[in-house]
């Protein structure tokens, strides 16, 4: 999914260990409303990732780490490993093919300042990895509800293994919090999210896997300069070949970094020289995600986000990210806390509407999008607040979220700006994207249908218009 920066695609984006989340073309893979594109696709989150700078404190905008990350959730927090695939036979001619790119990449990483040695060494026993090719190739679009994703994202099982992992490294975290600012249940949150506290870090090796999709050609200058990456990082000695293991897409370590955003913002809190975040201790790997997200712009004891009750008369065209009020002012337009009081002044935030008017509303802050540079799906990004509020003893989401909560698939999406757009509602286009004028054209529809003029692209919108 360093996420991404996730990636930061936490977050390269690819399923957690199948790795998690959003692509509106806003700047980063944007999750349409309604759809969890669980762990985002691998190249959703590659797609918006070539389109954005870092950010001055060189924390990738997107996680580029496997991104279903709590998809991979839905089983619990179980360490149980799946039995192995049976090994696949890979064509003479494919192996030649491989051998080859190897070769002509050898001038290029050389080129790139690693020493013949160390890719020599490196690349000794690596071959041609035919499943993290048919795993790639399964990328799809999944349109699982935000409500859904939850119950996996901050399933009971997770809650409470990650209280456990708090008791556990209440020392380490105690100390990463004081150096950092970063509070220490949301980088347990994140923790949780992407490796489910450290028992499903990937044992994929990484060279032979980020080699195999670069030569692979559909994404091969992004995954060739993940190569260079990870090749430094053996250069460097921060760990060997033989432990650089991860998800399929080259995300790795307790909290699945990919090598470029490791290169930018992994450190060694344990001072043994080595930024080691694939070590059974998480030390090093829970650090440099608090680095992460301080250098994200963390805001230290400042919410995520805070549910929030909405007013019968509230004008939906106020929701989302880009309309920002003090809690105080949205209080005075009607939006309190579940407990029917102001929110608390805790910077400026927008009201959120994962599922759409129907469904749960947030207040969400800037650490909302702290979080989301680690992996900008808004249900990665919901999750990982969410558990870090149960880890600490916090509720569960007050509001039902809707029965027909799922997301739209890319073909119903073209088929509802396709029949708004015979009803004489501009959408702009027949993309299957969301963006702002699909957002007007549903809102004016939703008015001349007597619906709640949210905007969003429900199942039942869809459904109203055919």
């Amino acid at each position: 999914m360093q996420r991404i920066a996730a990636a930061t695609l936490a977050t390269i984006l690819v399923a957690t260990s199948a790795i998690a989340g959003p692509i509106d073309r806003s700047p980063l893979p944007r999750m349409r409303p309604g759809q969890v594109l669980l762990s985002g696709t691998v190249s959703s989150a590659i797609d918006s990732l070539t389109q954005v700078s870092a950010p001055a404190a060189l924390a990738p905008r997107v996680s580029l780490m496997p991104r279903a990350r709590p998809g991979a959730a839905a089983g619990g927090d179980s360490a149980k490993a799946a039995p192995a695939a049976p090994e696949r036979i890979v064509p003479a001619a494919t192996q030649a093919g491989f051998d080859r790119w190897i070769a002509g990449f050898r001038g290029r990483a050389l080129k790139a300042g690693i020493s013949a040695a160390v890719f020599d060494r490196a690349f000794r026993t690596v071959r041609y990895d035919p499943e993290v090719i048919e795993k790639d190739r399964r990328q799809s679009e999944f349109t699982k509800g935000v409500g859904e994703y939850l119950e996996s994202a901050a399933s009971d099982s997770r809650v409470s293994n990650g209280k456990q992992a708090l008791r556990q490294q209440r020392r380490t975290l105690d100390r990463i919090e004081a150096h950092y600012g970063v509070d220490r249940d949301v980088v347990v949150a994140i923790w949780g999210m992407e490796s489910a506290y450290g028992a499903r870090r990937g044992d994929k090796p990484v060279i032979a896997a980020l080699a195999t999709l670069a030569y692979d050609g559909r994404r091969g200058r992004f995954f060739e300069q993940q190569l260079v990456a990870a090749l430094k990082i053996l250069q460097r000695g921060d760990t060997t070949s033989e432990k650089m293991t991860g998800s399929w897409a080259g995300a790795m370590g307790h909290t699945q970094f990919i090598p470029t955003s490791y290169q930018a913002l992994a450190v060694d809190f344990t001072g043994d020289g080595r930024r080691d975040i694939w070590s059974d201790d998480p030390t090093d790997a829970l650090a440099s995600t608090a680095n992460y997200l301080a250098k994200s712009g963390w805001r230290r004891g400042q919410p995520w986000g805070v549910e929030v009750r909405l007013p019968r008369d509230f004008d939906y065209a106020l929701a989302g990210r880009k309309t920002k009020k003090m809690p105080s002012d949205w209080a005075r337009l009607g939006v309190t806390g579940t407990d029917g009081r102001a929110v608390p002044d805790h910077g400026s935030a927008s009201v959120l509407l994962p599922a759409g008017g129907q469904g749960p509303a947030f207040l969400i802050f800037r650490n909302f999008d702290v979080i989301a540079r680690y992996n900008n799906a808004e249900a990665y990004v919901i999750g990982v607040g969410h558990l870090s509020d149960r880890i600490t003893g916090g509720p569960r989401v007050q509001a039902a979220w809707p029965k027909d909560d799922r997301g739209l698939t890319r073909a119903e999406r073209m088929e509802m700006q396709r029949l708004l757009t015979a009803r004489g509602f501009n959408t702009g286009g027949i993309d299957g994207r969301v963006g702002p004028m699909t957002a007007a054209a549903i809102r004016a529809f939703q008015k001349t249908a007597g619906m709640a003029p949210d905007g969003f692209p429900s199942l039942a919108l869809l459904k109203k218009l055919r």
